[in-house]
């Protein structure tokens, strides 16, 4: 016999513990994790830095999701290390009634890629990925199993085994990336260390390649993600529907903005598989000088506080998302030039970490592999 089920609407409970954000005053600020990862300690912030004007306080087993990656499993409960941190509106967070439901096995339900499934169907947004959003409506009205609470909690104590092992093997991976890249962030601050520093139009200048457009061809384009996570593959626009929208070419080894999110690290290089896709006008192309700068080294530099900071400073207008990096103020934007094969020798450096960084995370993946294996046996033949 099945398990019965359970409407979440009628065993979780929103809560809201909403604090008014004060300058002075430092807040702990918790991220979440996906495929089940749970929260984790993002980081402590003043409140003169902190953009909204409310947070939402924590409390120990509080049931916790992120609205824009509950599609990616990203689900947990609050443990007492994280208790009375803070979360912005875009993590709602329940209270579960225990006496019904374990709040552990409903995080691990939501582990499963089935369930993941569901979630993203019911996501909305105006992007695909990243952008989409899980309402708390859809939460509360999906219907879980609930076997009696001695079942669960004998599931969830198998569960918490593997998900130990999974946990204790993200902590090294993210502690070894810790590490990397403090030391490409010494070894950078050494070789510009009394370098001179010369402006983008001199260095890498904005190259345009606009590209004609014929009614039956298609236009496959390229994005830029944010926070310096390079580049990716859109699909094909249809010369039809493009009208009178302008499109330029791009080719490897571009360097890339996204003029919208470029205050946010939305900054890449042009790989050799994005070569000859095409962007809007609000993806910018400088074309580094080779004989003075390299795209890997200036890609660094603008992903470092300062390089932010500058592009930042370059975005004016409203809070958030208005802000538009204009194509004058990146021309003046000055950074720094030390000799051409010290930043060879730091882009091999990069290379050598990007290699490493990369086994890693394949042998992550393959431990974080057992954890969805178990879910679905557990789920499937424990009913």
């Amino acid at each position: 016999m099945g398990w019965p089920v359970v409407a979440l609407g009628e065993v979780a409970k929103p809560i809201k513990r909403l604090t008014t954000v004060e300058p002075g005053k430092h807040y702990r600020m918790l991220g979440m994790r996906s495929q089940i990862g749970g929260p984790f300690l993002r980081e402590t912030k003043d409140g003169a830095e902190i953009a909204a004007d409310v947070l939402n306080k924590t409390k120990t087993g509080d049931f916790i999701y992120s609205r824009l990656f509950a599609w990616q499993g990203s689900f947990g409960v609050i443990s007492e290390a994280f208790d009375e941190c803070y979360v912005s509106n875009e993590f709602p967070i329940f209270r579960i009634d225990v006496t019904r439901l374990d709040s552990r096995f409903l995080a691990f339900w939501f582990g499963l890629p089935w369930v993941q499934r569901l979630v993203e169907a019911d996501c909305f947004g105006s992007t695909p990925g990243t952008r989409n959003r899980y309402k708390e409506a859809y939460f509360l009205r999906l219907r879980v199993p609930s076997p009696p609470l001695a079942e669960q909690r004998r599931i969830v104590a198998k569960l918490d085994k593997v998900a130990t092992l999974v946990a204790e093997r993200r902590r090294i991976i993210e502690a070894a990336e810790r590490d990397a890249k403090a030391m490409l962030s010494n070894a950078f601050r050494r070789i510009i260390d009394g370098a001179p520093y010369r402006p983008m139009a001199e260095v890498a200048p904005l190259v345009r390649r606009p590209v004609e457009i014929e009614p039956d061809r298609s236009y496959p384009e390229l994005g830029v993600r944010s926070f310096g996570r390079g580049t990716f593959h859109k699909p094909a626009l249809d010369g039809m529907a493009v009208g009178s929208k302008k499109l330029f070419r791009i080719r490897a080894g571009d360097l890339l903005f996204n003029i919208v999110f470029a205050w946010e690290g939305a900054v890449a290089i042009a790989q050799p598989e994005d070569d000859g896709r095409v962007g809007s006008h609000r993806f910018l192309t400088c074309v580094p000088d080779s004989n003075t700068v390299t795209a890997d080294f200036l890609r660094f530099y603008f992903l470092t506080p300062e390089g932010l900071s500058k592009l930042g400073d370059a975005s004016p207008g409203g809070a958030g998302r208005n802000r538009t990096l204009g194509l004058k103020k990146l021309d003046v934007i000055t950074v720094p030039v030390p000799p051409i094969d010290r930043q060879r020798w730091f882009d091999r450096l990069q290379n050598q970490v990007r290699s490493v960084e990369t086994l890693r995370e394949s042998a992550g993946e393959d431990v974080a592999g057992l954890l969805p294996a178990m879910l679905d046996g557990v789920f499937n033949n424990d009913k």
